[in-house]
């Protein structure tokens, strides 16, 4: 199981500062989706998913100081894409 928290952000608004060298990309089946990893430690702790393809996918569980979440949309991964739907609409 991953434990990861997804928070969206659009592309313009995320910004590397430090480590860009470190990360390396992974991606499978339709490869729309790009999985972003640390080559030290292995982390995903963003990453670009399919159902947002203007946003990244931020892992909240590595932000030091994460914002105030007001709207939050629980789904298991199979059902991914139903929830991220239902969320925009």
């Amino acid at each position: 199981m991953l434990d990861y928290e997804h928070f969206f952000i659009k592309h313009d608004d995320f910004k590397i500062i430090e480590g860009n060298d470190l990360i390396t990309e992974y991606s499978f089946g339709t490869k729309k989706a790009k999985h972003l990893f640390c080559k030290k430690c292995g982390i995903k702790s963003f990453y670009q998913p399919r159902s947002h393809p203007d946003s990244y996918s931020i892992n909240l569980k590595c932000v030091e100081e994460p914002p105030e979440i007001k709207n939050i949309v629980y789904f298991d991964g199979k059902n991914e894409f139903t929830a991220t739907l239902q969320q925009k609409n």
